[in-house]
């Protein structure tokens, strides 16, 4: 409805294709395509034709079973022994489908998040460690161009030179 009401008004004149479009949300290229569809199949033209990707959802049924099977035989086990003879007697269904959906339903904890791999600490202010020197060119005077050098500890961040 939205779209036949936007037409009417480009076909009067009173919107513009950029208006139209934006209105629309759509750009004036996506809005070109809807007319020339509308025009030749009328409203049919404007259904959506993308394929869509098919459900790919497990049956209840077998999630149910699959619950039901860990409640049963493997009460107390973590997800990964689990999936090993879930796996061994048939079970169709990957690792990370298995860990999904046994926390879903109760039966098992869910994992707590493990720290960061490189934790932040506090330096060791060990003096001597960590002696570099650092440089910058600086022109402390009009036309002539020194070098500043520090030799400096960065555990202590104190300055030797």
């Amino acid at each position: 409805m939205r779209f036949e009401e936007a037409y009417e008004r480009w076909n009067t004149g009173r919107l513009t294709q950029g208006e139209v479009a934006r209105l629309l949300g759509t750009s004036e290229r996506t809005f070109r395509r809807y007319l020339s569809r509308f025009e030749e199949e009328g409203r049919e033209g404007l259904m959506d034709r993308r394929l869509g990707s098919p459900n790919r959802a497990a049956p209840v049924d077998e999630v149910m079973a699959m619950q039901e099977r860990y409640r049963q035989w493997h009460e107390g086990w973590n997800v990964r022994h689990f999936h090993e003879w879930y796996r061994r007697d048939g079970g169709p269904r990957s690792y990370s489908w298995v860990k999904k959906h046994l926390p879903a339903a109760g039966r098992v904890d869910r994992e707590k998040k493990k720290g960061r791999h490189r934790k932040k600490r506090e330096c060791m202010p060990l003096p001597g460690m960590m002696i570099h020197p650092d440089g910058s060119r600086h022109e402390w005077v009009e036309g002539q161009s020194w070098e500043l050098i520090v030799t400096m500890d960065d555990a202590t961040s104190e300055h030797y030179d």
